[in-house]
């Protein structure tokens, strides 16, 4: 029993912490190169991280304990709707967090003997490659540069004070804001997360 419990050496484990290794760069490389880099909002970098991790562990023990794959998707979309019913999300975070639960999920899988290990390093080159080639393509049609704030004011938030909106924000932060938009609001508190758009 003491042998089993102490058994570092068990190749199983050891390929676990190889594959958890290679989990790490590429939602490294997704996250901080990519996503923080055309987002740059540090709020959700912690969220996908520790997602990422989890779901790498929970899906690499899937064979150990038995469990079937498809019970594996279905927790994970279970996961995701309860994670998605809470916070406010854009179309491109959802996207984003689809994109750490497919990279996690497929480096999870122990393919040894059945499919080549480049295989599954191209395909994660493919994705985060794939979000990298339409941030930079949606980067030069932008206009402005984006920036989240907290804002205290939500009266101005109405629909008829959309100009008078934009004339505080723009006095509040001192930048040429052109748009603002409203990333959430939380009425227990009495702030919104706003996203502005301004000439830098």
């Amino acid at each position: 029993m003491s042998n089993i419990f102490l058994n570092l050496d068990n190749p199983v484990f050891l390929s676990i912490i190889e594959r958890f290794g290679l989990n790490l760069v590429f939602l490294f490389l997704l996250l901080r190169v990519v996503y923080y880099r055309f987002s740059r909002k540090e709020n959700y970098l912690f969220g996908f991280f520790l997602m990422g991790i989890v779901i790498f562990f929970i899906g690499a023990m899937l064979k150990i304990v038995a469990m079937e794959f498809q019970m594996a998707i279905g927790l994970f979309a279970i996961f995701t709707i309860l994670n998605l019913r809470t916070i406010s999300f854009d179309v491109k975070n959802m996207a984003y967090l689809f994109a750490v639960i497919a990279i996690s999920v497929l480096n999870a899988l122990d393919l040894r003997g059945k499919f080549p290990f480049m295989g599954v390093v191209i395909f994660n080159i493919m994705i985060i490659g794939s979000a990298f080639i339409l941030e930079s393509l949606l980067t030069r049609k932008k206009k402005y540069s984006t920036h989240p704030i907290i804002y205290d004011n939500l009266e101005m938030l109405k629909s008829q004070n959309k100009e008078a909106l934009i004339a505080n924000v723009a006095e509040m932060t001192g930048l040429d804001v052109k748009k603002v938009d409203i990333q959430s609001v939380n009425y227990k508190e009495r702030t919104a997360v706003l996203d502005i758009y301004y000439k830098s």
